[in-house]
């Protein structure tokens, strides 16, 4: 409470990040065009152009909406919709989405890097074999221009079963929907499904040697690294 005569103090108003201006521009061109299921979104050059922004701040958008469950985006075909937007409904599920991400960070950082580490300690022949496929189907992914997250979403699991804990397992069953939301997330980010297979690779590596210690430091590094991703930082 200010005392009598002293200024009051006004806070900061956030300014929202520009794919979030993109995000509500976008559902409001799918309902002024009255795009419904099965159509597609123009071109990501020409979208970036009409909108004057580049590509990749166009993609953030993209992604979030992909993320939301109003569109679909291939390699080769582009963005489709799958669910007509409603404005309201879709801001304030980025905006949740975007607060439940630290939590999703959190959650993975703690339960994923104990089961790296007794992965490396039980692990077996048929553990290590669905771990390399996991790696194999990624690469194929990321070779053919799409972004590896069925691959990526098979070595988590892989490495989910290779640590024989029935419990953990279960615990992380239960975040797997908010871990694909981040998943999709972060497999956005320019570059990141290559650096995500490098990392998935240290694991792996880590895991057949029977490092414990080297497995949980090498997936602690990875959660790092994937956890960056333009929804969190600053909008400047």
């Amino acid at each position: 409470m200010t005392s009598p005569g002293s200024p009051a103090r006004l806070q900061r108003v956030a300014r929202p990040r520009l794919y979030e201006q993109l995000v509500e521009q976008l559902v409001h061109f799918i309902e002024v065009q009255e795009l419904t299921q099965g159509d597609r979104l123009p071109p990501e050059r020409e979208l970036a152009d009409q909108l004057g922004v580049s590509r990749a701040t166009l993609s953030q958008a993209l992604v979030a909406l992909e993320v939301l469950g109003v569109i679909d985006v291939q390699h080769g075909t582009g963005a489709t919709i799958i669910a007509r937007p409603n404005l309201a409904a879709v801001m304030q599920g980025f905006r949740e989405h975007s607060s439940r991400l630290p939590d999703i960070i959190e959650a993975r950082s703690t339960l994923e890097v104990k089961l790296a580490e007794l992965a490396a300690e039980r692990r077996t022949d048929e553990d290590l074999a669905r771990i390399d496929q996991a790696l194999d189907l990624m690469a194929r992914e990321i070779a053919d221009g799409e972004r590896g997250v069925s691959g990526d979403e098979h070595f988590h699991d892989a490495v989910t079963r290779a640590a024989h804990s029935s419990v953990l397992a279960k615990m992380i069953g239960l975040i797997q929907e908010m871990v694909l939301e981040f998943r999709i997330e972060s497999l956005g980010q320019p570059g990141r499904p290559e650096q995500s297979l490098r990392s998935h690779r240290a694991i792996a590596a880590a895991i057949r040697r029977g490092d414990a210690a080297g497995a949980a430091a090498a997936m602690g590094h990875h959660i790092e690294v994937v956890s960056d991703v333009a929804l969190l930082k600053d909008p400047g």
